[in-house]
């Protein structure tokens, strides 16, 4: 790689990683009308503005997948250590709306959770301790709007 000029490296968060799980390395041309490829090539698309033309899909919708993945890998990892059987049936539908405001363009979020068989209180305490754990949770927590909705 080319040299390159450090223009800024932000360090204000409240945890620092002690151990590197995974690095996720994502090659992007051309913005919201370009292309993304993986190093590992397992992702490989096209991109496309929401709403224009073209057949790719968006960073919203890139990070509506990412975090409802993760969200439901919380749920898992939760439910087992509160012993909760989560149902095979578990979903995440997830909305990430972009939008306009003073200051430029924003992000704000639901997550529809579906845990059909668990009691009210279950899915509670599931949902609240994956949002606790979730790192796409941490990551927006006070940063954007966010609804949690579960439906048992």
């Amino acid at each position: 790689m080319e040299n390159q000029n450090v223009i800024s490296s932000e360090k204000i968060a409240s945890i620092a990683i002690k151990k590197m799980l995974y690095t996720a390395k994502v090659h992007i041309t051309g913005g919201r009308e370009g292309n993304a490829t993986s190093d590992d090539k397992r992702l490989n698309i096209s991109l496309s503005t929401p709403g224009g033309p073209g057949n790719g899909t968006n960073p919203e919708q890139l990070f509506a997948a990412g975090w409802s993945a993760c969200f439901i890998g919380a749920m898992r990892h939760n439910a087992s250590s509160l012993q909760i059987p989560l149902p095979k049936d578990l979903a995440v539908d997830a909305e990430v709306d972009l939008g306009t405001s003073e200051g430029g363009f924003y992000l704000q979020a639901r997550l529809n959770v579906k845990l059909p068989g668990l009691s009210a209180e279950q899915a509670k305490t599931v949902v609240e301790a994956a949002h606790q754990t979730c790192p796409y949770s941490k990551a927006t927590h006070g940063n954007i709007n966010l609804e949690i909705n579960v439906a048992v």
